[in-house]
Formats: C-alpha cells, structure tokens, sequence
C-alpha cells in the first residue's frame, strides 16, 4: 500500500499540490484522473522520487519512501524516454540493467517480453525506425522488467491502435492479477471504466474525489431508470408526462421501445413499472449509473 499524508509541494507561489492525502490500494488497479494542470504530474514525479514534497510524507509498506524502495516502484512515462539512435534491444537491456538485473537475465527476459508483445523482429532496430505504437510496447516492458510492486503508466495506451491496445490492455490485467498494483494516469475515461476499481480525482492541486468505482457511481447517481418492452410506448409515455416525471430519451431498438426516464425516488420507478408491467411486454428494469466520463465532469465543473 502506498500512502501519503499531507503532501504539499509547491513552485514558486504556485501550489501544485496543496495538503492532499490519499491511499493506494494494494494490488488493485488504480485510476489516477484530473484536467490538464491539475498536479497529476506532480504527484507521480513525488511518487518516483524525481522531486521532493515541501511538506508531508510517502510512504510504502509503512515505511517513508527512499532511493531503496522506490525501486520496487515502475514508471511508464506518457513522454517518450528512449535513446532514437541506440538499437532497441541494447537499450532495453542497458534500461534493466540500472534496475538491478544481470545481463543475461535481463537479456532472456527481454526476449521473452519482446516474443510476447510481437516486436522480436525489432531487437536489432534503432529506435528511432519504430513507430510510437512500438515505442510505447518497448516502454512498457522497460517499465515492467523488473517485476516492481508498483507500476505507474501514465497514458499508456498513447500511439496504439485497436489491436495492439487490448494486447497492452491485457498485459496490464495480468500484471495485476499477479499482484502488481496499477496506477494508471489517463484523460480516456473508457479505460478507467475498463481497468480501474478505484480512483483518485485531482484538480487545482486538491483531491476532491476518492473511492471505489462502483461506489462513487452510486452517490452520482441521479435516479434515471430504462423501461425495454415491447408494445404500448404511447401508454407509458403519457402516464409519465402526466406525473411531471421527466423523460430523458425515448427511442426504439431491435423490436423493442426503450424509454429512460428520471424519478423522484426509487420507488416512483418501481410504482410506474407496477402499474404497467402486465401492459407494455416488459423486457428489462434498469437503474442506468452514471459513466465515469460524466462524473468526471460534474465533479471538476460544480
């Protein structure tokens, strides 16, 4: 578990990160979210122990992070960090060398990563002739050589296309299934929803939301439910309108009507689903929770 308290850092007169406390779960996948500017940055250049806190304290394991166990800690910049005119494999085994490998581990486990993630073929190829899809794979698996505890991947999905995004994607999975805890820093609101069991919400240096996914879907819950059936849409609807309840979208898919529909409370929804149940051809009954998209907006906008 990875813990800071009261962290504050500061540059200049600017306040990138103004007294913020949080908890990063053990062996869980955690989405590390805020808008441009809002000191996400910060926090893992802290974390890597690229910069120092003006104030508060990291700790891993119950212990204050160092130079010694930062290392069980791996990053995955969203910046490009590699040598354009080094070949990659000699760079990748320099790269896992500094992380404490020997040579020849480093080398048969390079081989390994780079047969899974099908980039054998550019072992002996200068950086600089690899497109950024397989730069990323190649920082991924610099990140990741060393088996870290930890791994931090800022926009890892960057640069690659459908494919090779869910070979990556899988990766990730099965790094965290194995134990590895995942800070996965990203704007693309898909992959929280993909990846992510908890997250952490910055914005103008302070955290202002924290938790597990699920939960915080439901306190932004906002009581809009979707009727599927198959006949009497006109019914429904009526009987809603002359109830004041407000109708968000009314459309028809594969044979069905599906209306969605805000409510007081939940058991407004299930009065209306009561009253017509034995009129409409019901097909499903759905609370519909907010996307994390959306909850990332309301929470930086309100």
């Amino acid at each position: 578990m990875i813990e800071g308290k009261n962290i504050t850092k500061k540059y200049g007169e600017q306040k990138a990160l103004d007294n913020v406390s949080f908890v990063i779960p053990e062996k869980k996948i955690l989405g590390l979210l805020g808008p441009n500017g809002a000191g996400k940055t910060t926090l893992i250049r802290i974390l890597t122990g690229i910069v120092k806190t003006d104030a508060g304290v990291i700790t891993i394991g119950g212990e204050l992070l160092n130079t010694l166990n930062s290392k069980k800690i791996g990053y995955l910049p969203e910046e490009r960090g590699l040598y354009k005119k080094m070949k990659v494999g000699e760079q990748a085994v320099y790269f896992a060398m500094l992380k404490g490998l020997a040579r020849d581990s480093a080398k048969a486990e390079l081989k390994r990563w780079f047969n899974k993630l099908g980039i054998s073929d550019w072992w002996d190829k200068k950086v600089e002739d690899l497109s950024k899809g397989m730069q990323q794979k190649v920082q991924f698996i610099v990140a990741a050589i060393h088996k870290p505890d930890f791994l931090i991947l800022d926009e890892p999905f960057s640069g690659l296309d459908p494919i090779n995004a869910e070979l990556l994607g899988n990766e990730i999975l099965e790094l965290n299934a194995k134990g590895t805890t995942i800070i996965l820093s990203t704007h693309n609101m898909s992959s929280v929803e993909q990846f992510c069991e908890h997250v952490l919400l910055i914005n103008k240096g302070k955290i202002i939301l924290s938790g597990q996914v699920d939960e915080i879907k439901q306190a932004h819950k906002q009581l809009i439910y979707e009727f599927r059936f198959r006949e009497n849409a006109d019914l429904l609807t009526a009987q809603m309108e002359q109830s004041n309840i407000e109708i968000v979208s009314v459309e028809r898919k594969n044979n069905t009507h599906c209306v969605r529909a805000r409510f007081s409370s939940e058991a407004a929804a299930e009065a209306v689903l009561v009253n017509n149940i034995g009129q409409i051809g019901l097909v499903s009954f759905t609370e519909i929770l907010p996307s994390m998209n959306d909850v990332f907006i309301a929470s930086i906008t309100k």
